[in-house]
């Protein structure tokens, strides 16, 4: 996951609005958002090469969704994959404050990462960049492959259209548009995150699209507060396809 915008109690009907995309390598084999099996209450897309997933919810109230840090001087090429810290927190029953003080031991061991988790009444963030679990208040957040509310354009305008929608009805079709926008920004707009211009030119976009790499899933989670669900997943494999679930969390 490399773009999530989300409000938190910020709008009239729902407690939760997260907008997200998934950008990963095209040929990495991926199944798309389902429940993982008959009594599974998690409910996401998965990583079929290690096991784990970017973006997911279950039928308690768990959220969990991850993003890269971009920082390709100080990669681990052995490395556990990070996916593994969102299927963790939504399979474990575990607290929050139990989760909170495992990545802070564990969190240095993965490349770099951030991850929003909680349940939906108490949602956090933590970075191994800074070794800091931070509690989210009610507003409007955006993340990309920086830190939590880093300016970035792409960030900016997703955050911005929610802000300037949280007294109507959210427009799931107009999320999703936004998030399929190829606009790139232009160069002085731009981060410098050791990639080159060039790359980051071609990673600057709300969707991206390149030879090898690009958005291969948008989602968006609306939870109302009566704790009903709908979850909406555009996929662009070789062709779009749609899914869309509506249940009520169980507490």
């Amino acid at each position: 996951m490399c773009l999530i915008s989300f409000a938190i109690n910020s709008h009239p009907k729902y407690k939760l609005i997260l907008a997200a995309n998934r950008d990963e390598f095209y040929d990495r084999p991926t199944a798309s958002a389902h429940f993982w099996n008959s009594k599974s209450n998690i409910l996401a897309g998965k990583d079929l090469k290690e096991g784990g997933t970017w973006l997911g919810i279950n039928k308690d109230g768990r959220i969990a969704a991850i993003t890269n840090y971009r920082d390709p001087k100080n990669i681990k090429l052995n490395a556990p994959s990070r996916g593994f810290l969102v299927k963790e927190f939504l399979s474990k029953n575990i607290s929050n404050d139990e989760f909170t003080e495992g990545l802070k031991i564990s969190g240095n061991k993965y490349n770099g990462f951030n991850l929003i988790f909680g349940t939906i009444d108490d949602l956090r963030y933590y970075s191994n960049q800074i070794n800091k679990v931070v509690k989210l208040q009610s507003g409007i957040y955006g993340l990309s492959n920086h830190l939590l509310n880093t300016p970035w354009p792409k960030v900016e305008k997703v955050k911005n259209y929610l802000a300037q929608n949280l007294n109507g009805e959210i427009n799931i079709e107009e999320l999703l548009e936004l998030l399929s926008n190829e606009h790139q920004f232009d160069d002085d707009q731009l981060p410098d995150t050791g990639v080159g211009i060039e790359l980051e030119r071609k990673l600057s976009p709300i969707f991206i699209k390149s030879d090898k790499y690009g958005t291969r899933s948008s989602t968006i989670i609306l939870v109302d507060y009566d704790g009903n669900v709908n979850f909406t997943e555009r996929t662009y494999e070789d062709k779009t396809e749609e899914n869309r679930f509506n249940f009520k969390l169980s507490s």
